[in-house]
């Protein structure tokens, strides 16, 4: 009997997105191996990130709700070919990515599971035309508390790392910095994007109370920066009496993508070929990061499992070179048959060397 995601989130079938997600948000943070060291967290932890990825998605939750999980993932039994797929579902088939965290670090817009109190809304990214043409602008809300200074948060706030010695910080008085990671995908590295950080943070009155203030962070994210970029904004935390608010820094990581790796300034991209196509011969059409596809031919060359095509200038921008980019990688996925029949066994016996 396969798996019953509306159970795993513990909704009913007829949830909302909104509940969806509040579900799991909870569980997610409840189950992840940082703070949950207990034997079963990381099982449960990958068992909600993919019943989240399936729910959360409108194609995926209808096949499930009529097929369930065999139906979703291709299983036996359930027509649509030999490839196992949903009947009127195009052999539509779903593999969980396995990596729960990065289903993580995309919903909480952060990797670090001790970072709850950035008050998200339900949606991590709001979109925002910011006139670039292409990738549109977004905002995160961060809720009150935003750099340090909230009490019971000794933990949490030890979570992030300290810009500067502890002696150095004792001296000045400033709260640790704050890191926050910020996920952008290969396309916005690629052409460049802006990124609004909406926070609220608590000020200080000349009179010397207190008050919520919402300010907008905005961030020039460049054309082909790299993973582990800091951008710093000097002094945005909480202003506490008698000491100096803490630095918000945000630190560029790489979003997932559905077809492409990066690899510094290529990116790679596995094709999957029959064996008989890796032996005898194909043509595929290599998707590239700009739009539209490159054809390559090898009707005339063996693929090799180790086998690499390089796709000049279709790679990312070098971050201080622009007008200089790096390539395309397309590697192999030969697909083995299960079995073959004795007769074909003997034809290749006699044909191989």
């Amino acid at each position: 009997m396969g798996k019953d995601y509306y159970k795993i989130l513990g909704i009913s079938k007829g949830a909302t997105e909104d509940e969806i997600k509040k579900a799991y948000r909870k569980l997610a943070l409840k189950y992840h191996p940082d703070k949950n060291k207990s034997p079963q967290a990381e099982e449960m932890f990958k068992s909600v990130a993919e019943a989240y990825e399936i729910l959360s998605d409108k194609k995926k939750r209808e096949i499930f709700d009529q097929y369930g999980e065999e139906g979703l993932k291709g299983g036996a039994g359930m027509g649509g070919g030999g490839g196992g797929g949903v009947p009127g579902g195009g052999n539509y088939t779903y593999n969980f990515s396995g990596d729960p965290r990065a289903t993580f670090a995309q919903f909480f817009g952060t990797s670090d599971p001790f970072a709850s109190f950035f008050n998200m809304g339900s949606s991590m990214f709001d979109e925002d035309d910011d006139g670039h043409g292409g990738p549109q602008g977004s905002f995160i809300n961060f809720g009150p508390g935003f750099g340090g200074g909230m009490p019971g948060m000794g933990r949490r706030t030890q979570s992030f790392n300290i810009h500067g010695s502890p002696q150095k910080q004792r001296e000045t008085g400033q709260d640790s910095a704050i890191e926050h990671d910020l996920y952008v995908s290969l396309e916005d590295i690629e052409k460049g994007c802006t990124k609004k950080m909406k926070i609220s943070r608590n000020v200080m009155a000349p009179d010397g109370s207190k008050r919520k203030e919402d300010k907008v962070l905005t961030i020039n994210v460049k054309q082909g920066w790299k993973a582990g970029t800091k951008i710093t904004f000097p002094r945005e935390g909480d202003q506490t009496t008698g000491k100096i608010p803490a630095d918000i820094v945000f630190i560029i990581r790489d979003k997932p993508h559905p077809l492409f790796k990066r690899e510094n300034n290529d990116i790679k991209y596995t094709a999957k070929v029959t064996l008989k196509e890796a032996l005898c011969g194909t043509k595929i059409e290599v998707p590239t990061l700009q739009g539209g596809k490159i054809p390559l031919s090898f009707h005339n060359r063996i693929i090799k499992p180790t086998t690499i095509e390089r796709i000049p200038g279709k790679g990312l921008p070098f971050p201080k070179e622009q007008s200089r980019k790096g390539d395309l990688l397309v590697a192999f996925d030969i697909q083995f048959p299960d079995r073959l029949p004795p007769t074909t066994k003997e034809l290749l016996a006699d044909v191989l060397e």
